[in-house]
């Protein structure tokens, strides 16, 4: 609610995170919302499954559809976003893909941007091809690209913010006005961000998805994905997933209940510590090049610093190096855990050339601007002089 004369204030990012979203309907006394560990729910007679389907009693039916532990956190994810209704996935990817088959028609026509996770781009070529979509790939940030991209039929535009691994960052609120100017919904993977850096739907866009395995989570212990936007697009992506099947499980919307509510002291952290780290790089002989929002090198720099809170734990940065010497880097690390993924408490390391793309011609993946001295830090919420002196100690070997 927004303040106002005789309106309460709003509370800030940490109370809303520890209490949102489980206090409105409490399913017990318990402070913790219970794991509800059941796959179906039963009624009392034939006059209460009669009053359930004429939607006058709201409880839940069968565990494909509903779970008290999840409606908890898409409840409490609503209030972090400012949305008005939330929904999980399975993982971030099933998110998209749900997504993706919710709202676009047979032979309708997608506006994406090349700097994305590769499975995204696969799943445009791969399977949306197979119901005659027309995917169009543009480059990151330039809301002119995207104005010449959409056409009659676009029915999205979806992009991540910032996206992996060069960290671009859109101006959500003007491609949202080029968008809708044409009739296109805007969808905005906001992993990287959290809605504690930024909150898209506020800029303009009609929905946000997260990898909730990411920083929504915060502990690398959990695989879920999750929408939030209007009620009326969340309840076809509700009602696709029902269909679909990727549902998340209770016990993994427990352990992302838990994780929300230290979002905002543990982006805190990755903030300061990403932006710590990016500084040194940049500074440093051995190091060619670093991709962090918070930089002016970045190219979007200034789109960052006036539309987010902060710029997150990710640097991207590439070594003057090949790629023998970019692996001795990694292997002489020895705080961050070699690994993919991100946004846990523990910092990450990897080469996406190794990691992701290996499988392809290393000319197809340089093509991608995925380079074989190209390096991805998801910094945790270790002490930053730490991952200083870490850092510096492996770049010593090169």
């Amino acid at each position: 609610m927004s303040e106002g004369p005789g309106r309460p204030k709003r509370p800030g990012d940490s109370t809303r995170a520890v209490h949102a979203g489980e206090r409105e309907r409490p399913a017990s006394d318990a402070i913790t919302t219970p794991i509800f560990q059941t796959s179906t729910y039963w009624f009392r007679d034939s006059e209460e499954v009669r009053a359930y389907q004429e939607g006058r009693k709201p409880r839940d039916e069968y565990g494909r559809y509903g779970n008290p532990t999840w409606r908890a956190a898409e409840r409490k994810l609503a209030d972090l976003e400012g949305a008005e209704d939330a929904v999980l996935f399975a993982s971030g990817m099933c998110a998209t893909t749900t997504t993706f088959l919710a709202l676009l028609p047979r032979g309708g026509h997608l506006v994406t941007t090349s700097d994305c996770y590769r499975r995204t781009r696969q799943f445009c070529q791969e399977y949306l091809t197979k119901l005659d979509v027309e995917t169009t790939v543009i480059e990151p940030a330039d809301p002119k690209k995207l104005a010449d991209a959409l056409r009659d039929g676009t029915t999205l535009f979806f992009t991540e913010s910032p996206t992996n691994p060069y960290l671009r960052v859109i101006d959500v609120a003007e491609a949202s006005r080029v968008a809708h100017a044409r009739g296109a919904l805007v969808v905005i993977d906001s992993t990287f961000a959290s809605p504690v850096n930024h909150r898209a739907l506020a800029d303009g866009a009609d929905l946000v998805l997260h990898s909730a395995t990411k920083y929504l989570g915060g502990h690398n212990d959990l695989l879920a994905g999750a929408a939030a936007g209007g009620k009326e697009l969340v309840g076809r992506l509700r009602g696709a997933v029902g269909v679909l099947g990727g549902v998340t499980d209770p016990h993994s919307a427990y352990l992302l209940l838990r994780g929300m509510k230290t979002l905002s002291l543990r982006m805190a952290r990755h903030n300061e510590n990403g932006l710590r780290i990016a500084h040194m790089l940049e500074a440093h002989a051995r190091v060619r090049r670093v991709w962090y929002p918070g930089l002016e090198s970045h190219p979007d720099h200034a789109t960052a610093s006036r539309t987010m809170r902060g710029f997150g734990g990710v640097v991207s940065f590439e070594l003057d190096s090949d790629l023998e010497g970019t692996m001795r880097f990694v292997d002489r690390c020895r705080i961050p855990y070699i690994a993919p993924s991100l946004g846990g408490v523990e910092s990450l390391i990897e080469m996406p050339a190794l990691m992701s793309y290996w499988d392809k011609p290393r000319a197809e993946r340089e093509a991608l601007g995925i380079t074989d001295s190209l390096v991805r830090l998801s910094c945790g919420i270790e002490d930053v002089s730490d991952l200083l002196a870490d850092l510096e100690q492996a770049l010593a070997s090169l």
